[in-house]
């Protein structure tokens, strides 16, 4: 007997999360987990004999990161659609998935019926994102192409425009403090700013953020 309903795969180290979203996931009787796994490295071996039509990926798993599981798995089948379920809200994360082939984003504290919702937008497809990246995602169209710096300085910069301290734009980012003030001092180079004032309305009136 033929199974038309929609073949899915998860990937995520955390037992109690994955078993959270197949439970979820699997509630849909138009869906079908065919497998759950703990590593990239087990889903892309059993790739050909799950032959999921959707794999949810978390970005920090043990062995082979997220964005090269996604990399991988795209290569070996490009029709897979590829949702990322992460805590990582931070652009180059970001940016880094949908450019290895990433066709959603959707943070861990989406609810069930967006998770349920993400399945449905990508198989008529759509990019399900939540909305603090989707807003991210258009930003960075809307900034200016012609800007002397790097993603993470345009990051950090982003982050001190709201009012963020160096040390909350290291904990965000995941970076240390050192490297944060590394970058600023670059930024100031960058854009011939004496101060966090002058290179914020420097990059406000040349658009770089």
């Amino acid at each position: 007997m033929l199974d038309f309903r929609t073949r899915i795969v998860i990937i995520e180290d955390n037992e109690a999360v994955k078993d959270g979203y197949a439970l979820i996931l699997g509630s849909n009787s138009e869906y079908n987990v065919v497998n759950t796994y703990t590593s990239a490295e087990g889903a892309i071996k059993n790739l050909r004999k799950d032959n999921p039509d959707v794999i949810f990926t978390d970005l920090d798993l043990p062995g082979m990161d997220g964005i090269t599981g996604i990399k991988k798995i795209k290569k070996l089948d490009p029709k897979t659609k590829i949702i990322v379920i992460t805590v990582h809200e931070d652009s180059t994360k970001v940016f880094d998935a949908l450019v290895a082939g990433a066709n959603g984003y959707i943070t861990k504290s989406s609810n069930h019926v967006e998770l349920l919702q993400a399945v449905e937008q990508i198989m008529n497809d759509g990019a399900p994102m939540s909305p603090h990246v989707a807003k991210m995602v258009v930003s960075s169209f809307q900034r200016s192409t012609d800007t002397p710096l790097s993603n993470r300085e345009t990051e950090i910069l982003s982050l001190l425009s709201t009012g963020k301290t160096y040390r909350i734009a290291a904990d965000e980012l995941h970076i240390g403090m050192e490297t944060v003030k590394s970058h600023v001092k670059n930024i100031y180079s960058k854009l011939h700013a004496k101060t966090k004032s002058e290179a914020l309305e420097i990059a406000r009136r040349d658009n770089l953020i």
